[in-house]
C-alpha cells in the first residue's frame, strides 16, 4: 500500500469542490489508482480509479518526490 504526503493547495481544493469530488476520494484514487499515465495536454501524471463510494476518477497531480504529492485537479469519468 502505497503513503504520500498530500498538499493541497486552495486553487485544487476549489477545482474539484466545483465538481462535488473530495479531497478524500482524490487521495484515495492517487494512492490505489486502477491505471496510471501522462496527461497528454499538461505532461502531468494522472491515476484513475474508483472511489469507495462506486465514482470513477481521473485524478492530475505533481509529484514532489518519491512521498509528496500535490494534487491539481480531478474529473469524474
Amino acid at each position: 500500500m502505497a503513503f504520500f504526503l498530500f498538499i493541497w493547495t486552495d486553487w485544487a481544493m476549489q477545482k474539484i469542490a466545483d465538481r462535488d469530488i473530495t479531497p478524500e476520494e482524490v487521495e484515495e484514487v492517487i494512492s490505489h489508482p486502477d491505471r496510471t499515465g501522462i496527461s497528454r495536454t499538461t505532461g502531468r501524471p494522472i491515476a484513475i480509479g474508483e472511489t469507495s463510494t462506486g465514482r470513477t476518477l481521473l485524478c492530475v497531480y505533481e509529484e514532489i518526490d518519491d512521498s509528496t504529492i500535490q494534487p491539481i485537479t480531478a474529473y469524474e469519468i
